[in-house]
């Protein structure tokens, strides 16, 4: 009877976890189910919403569109060109704040700074309306950048700093290619600008020094290099004689070996360490080609600005998107005020 007793408690217990676990399921399906209704909820009345305030929304957005075209076909033209650049020697944060000058010159309206500036007549210095300046974003920097650190410092330090974090900490002054950007009401003032951005950053001191320093090292490096190449060239030959005596031997009859086969590995070991030497001579010419000047400008602006025709700039757009949503707002807070007001009785 014990035993019988004891399987028909086993049987309860099992019963019961697995109602508690259907209930779970139950209530998990049942959650889930809600928030897919509530979706659904959410949208149908959105789409009431339009269908019953359509009228109004159109009207409004054709007004907003109408007034818009008119401001835009009565404003002068606007147009842009913009300028690659690769800056060196830890130049690019005083590159930005010489953009951020610049622009700052032209929200003041500075007419006659910006004519100092860059050397402009009245009306180009006026045609100017912006000065921006943003990275190309590329995520080959930022690995690069991580294998200089991991080259530079030792292994436990390293080990306690993720990628993760170095990227968290990589900013836009840490890209290698920026690009300027620059809108006018003059298609030609362009070609006048660039010269003059470049030149506030290598006429800095700092940075010349650091140049000349960088670049000194680099030929010190590169003579180095191609002083070992000549002594291993020297060595190869010794090497080949050598090799050459060893086989008249051979001819000879003599079986005496005079460390042939020793002389066979140093010449090979000379050949791999000749073709890393190249190597490194090829990298270094290419970073002396970089580190040549203060800022590598990769492109120049245009000489004839492109005119700005991008729908997300367009005023017809623009006005007309607003138009659309300041009717909806208005619409939204009168059916609060209705709720209110009912909630309130």
């Amino acid at each position: 009877m014990s035993n019988q007793k004891k399987n028909n408690e086993e049987e309860v217990d099992l019963g019961a976890v697995f109602i508690i676990i259907g209930k779970g399921f139950a209530n998990l399906f049942n959650f889930i189910g809600n928030v897919f209704k509530g979706l659904f909820h959410f949208l149908i009345q959105i789409l009431l919403f339009l269908k019953t305030n359509a009228v109004k929304l159109v009207v409004a957005t054709i007004i907003g569109g109408v007034v818009g075209g008119i401001i835009q076909y009565y404003s002068p033209k606007k147009y842009t060109s913009q300028m690659l650049i690769e800056p060196n020697f830890k130049s690019t944060r005083q590159l930005y704040t010489n953009i951020q000058f610049y622009d700052d010159l032209v929200k003041q309206k500075d007419t006659v700074g910006l004519q100092k500036v860059f050397n402009l007549s009245k009306e180009e210095a006026a045609s100017l309306k912006t000065f921006e300046i943003e990275p190309i974003r590329l995520e080959n920097d930022i690995i690069a950048a991580f294998d200089e650190l991991i080259l530079s410092v030792d292994t436990l330090t390293i080990r306690s700093y993720s990628f993760e974090e170095f990227k968290k900490s990589f900013t836009d002054y840490d890209y290698k290619v920026h690009k300027i950007n620059v809108v006018a009401e003059k298609n030609d003032v362009f070609q006048k600008l660039d010269e003059v951005i470049i030149g506030s950053i290598i006429d800095n001191k700092y940075f010349n020094r650091f140049k000349k320093i960088t670049n000194d090292n680099l030929n010190r490096t590169d003579s180095i290099f191609k002083a070992n190449l000549s002594q291993l060239d020297s060595l190869r030959l010794v090497y080949m004689k050598v090799m050459v005596e060893e086989a008249k031997k051979q001819n000879s009859g003599t079986s005496i070996d005079m460390g042939g086969e020793n002389t066979k590995t140093k010449e090979l070991e000379l050949f791999q360490t000749n073709r890393q030497i190249n190597g490194e001579l090829r990298l270094l010419a290419i970073e002396k080609a970089k580190k040549y000047e203060i800022v590598n400008v990769i492109s120049n602006f245009q000489p004839i600005g492109n005119e700005i025709k991008e729908i997300s700039k367009n005023l017809t757009f623009q006005l007309a998107v607003l138009a659309f949503a300041g009717m909806a707002l208005l619409l939204l807070l009168g059916k609060l005020n209705n709720f209110l007001n009912n909630y309130s009785k």
